[in-house]
């Protein structure tokens, strides 16, 4: 199996930095996107940032220009780096990364999601 550890989250005040980890391990073959989602009380889970296997990232509109995401592939990591923290950044963040892996039996290969349990971030105003 995969296991997907987020560190990093607390309790800030507004305008501060955090930076999120997310360290991958277990049973890694290929890892192609790595992202971090957000879910605050009430609301769905967004798509907070994304990076490609090559390096090509994106944002929510919301978080552009403040946060950046960054992997270090072979320490099999993602961040999120916060700046200008806002109330509304409150969530809980969960790291999601997507692999290939061989369909049993076959000689093709699917994508698989894994997640991990995330961690908090308060922002106060």
């Amino acid at each position: 199996q995969v296991q997907l550890v987020e560190s990093g989250g607390g309790r800030v005040s507004g305008g501060a930095s955090v930076t999120l980890s997310c360290v991958v391990s277990g049973r890694i073959t290929k890892i192609h996107g790595m992202s971090w989602y957000r879910q605050s009380a009430g609301r769905e889970r967004e798509l907070v940032a994304t990076i490609s296997r090559g390096g090509t990232a994106q944002y929510a509109d919301s978080v552009k220009g403040r946060f950046t995401i960054t992997r270090a592939s072979a320490e099999n990591t993602v961040y999120l780096q916060m700046d200008d923290v806002k109330p509304e950044d409150s969530a809980v963040y969960s790291c999601n990364i997507e692999q290939t892996e061989l369909i049993p039996g076959t000689a093709f290969s699917e994508f698989v999601d894994y997640w991990g349990k995330g961690t908090l971030v308060t922002v106060s105003s």
